[in-house]
C-alpha cells in the first residue's frame, strides 16, 4: 500500500503539519520542526510535542509516515570548521527533535566540498560526522531515530549524486541500524538516472538495490523537473508539468518496493498538491487516471 503526501508547512508550530496534511488527502507527510533557514531555535515545547501526538493520532496519519526535513543550511561534509562543527550541532538538534515528536527519522542532504577537498574526503567527513551525531543521540529521545541521507542531483559541489557516494558513507558509519537513504526522483533524473520509462525506472532501482541495498530505501520525494536528464541542477516541478513527465509517476507508484512508506511530494505549487496527491493515488491502484 502507497502513503502518498507532501512537505507541509508547520507554520505556527509543529503541531500544525499534521492538520496541514490532513487537509489535502494526505496519508504522509514531511515537514520542518525549526526554521529550515536559520541555524538556531527554540526547543519544542512539551505544548507543542503534545499538540503533534495529538493532530498526528486524528489524522490517522502513522508516524513512521512522517519524515522531516533539516535545515537547508547544514553542511557536515564541509572544509571549513566552523560551518562543519555548526552543522554537527544543528544536526544533532534536528535528530533530538524528531525523536520528541516519536519520528522515526531525519531526511537530510549529505554534503558539499566546496571545492576544497576531494569528494572522498567530503564523504569521509560525512560519515564521521554521521558517526559523532549517532553516539550523541544513542540514549534518550532520539535514540530510535535514524539518519537518512537524500539522493542529489550533483548541482554545485554536492556529493550523493552517485549512489556509490552513498554506499560510501555507509560503509563508514559504525551504527549502521540508524542509517537510512531517500530517493529524489528529480535528483536521480538530473543526476543521469532515465526514469521516464518503467525499464529505466527498474534500472535505477535495480543499480540503487546492487550499490546500496534496498533495506536502506526509507522514502522518496516524488518530483517532476524543470531540468534535463543528467544536468546536475536541483529545479523541482509539478507532477506531469516537467521534463520527466507524467506517464512516469504511474509505474512509479505501481512499484511495490515502494509500499509502507512515506512517499513525499516537494513539487512547487502548494495549490496543486491536493490534486497530485489524488492523481498519484489512482496511479497506484492502476487507475488511467
Amino acid at each position: 500500500m502507497k502513503y502518498i503526501g507532501a512537505h507541509v508547512s508547520a507554520a505556527g508550530g509543529v503541531e500544525n503539519a499534521p492538520v496541514n496534511a490532513q487537509e489535502i488527502g494526505a496519508r504522509a507527510f514531511a515537514l520542518f520542526t525549526k526554521n529550515q533557514r536559520q541555524w538556531n531555535a527554540r526547543p519544542l515545547s512539551q505544548e507543542s510535542i503534545d499538540a503533534f501526538a495529538h493532530n498526528l493520532q486524528n489524522s490517522g496519519i502513522e508516524a513512521r509516515h512522517v519524515l522531516p526535513h533539516d535545515s537547508y543550511l547544514i553542511n557536515i561534509g564541509s572544509p571549513k570548521e566552523e560551518t562543519r562543527l555548526k552543522s554537527l550541532a544543528a544536526l544533532e538538534d534536528e535528530l533530538l527533535r524528531a525523536g520528541l515528536l516519536g519520528l522515526p527519522g531525519v531526511n537530510f542532504h549529505p554534503g558539499a566540498h566546496l571545492n576544497e577537498l576531494k569528494e572522498s574526503e567530503c564523504l569521509e567527513l560525512i560519515a564521521r560526522g554521521m558517526n559523532e551525531v549517532l553516539k550523541a543521540t544513542a540514549d534518550g529521545p532520539a535514540a530510535q531515530t535514524s539518519l537518512i541521507i537524500e539522493t542529489t542531483a550533483g548541482q554545485g559541489s554536492n556529493v550523493g549524486y552517485r549512489f556509490q557516494h552513498i554506499a560510501d558513507i555507509i560503509a563508514g558509519v559504525q551504527d549502521r541500524s540508524r542509517v537510512g537513504v531517500c530517493i529524489d526522483t528529480c535528483h536521480v533524473f538530473a543526476a543521469g538516472h532515465d526514469i521516464r520509462t518503467a525499464e529505466g525506472w527498474n534500472a535505477m532501482m535495480d543499480e540503487f538495490d546492487s550499490v546500496i541495498g534496498l533495506r536502506y530505501l526509507r522514502g522518496v520525494h516524488v518530483n517532476d523537473a524543470k531540468v534535463e536528464l543528467g544536468s546536475r541542477k536541483d529545479r523541482h516541478h509539478s507532477i506531469g508539468e516537467g521534463t520527466i513527465g507524467r506517464e512516469a509517476f504511474r509505474h512509479i507508484m505501481q512499484d511495490p518496493r515502494l509500499d509502507d512508506m512515506p512517499l513525499v511530494l516537494e513539487t512547487i505549487d502548494p495549490g496543486l498538491w491536493a490534486d497530485e496527491i489524488a492523481l498519484l493515488y489512482r496511479f497506484a491502484d492502476g487507475h488511467s487516471e
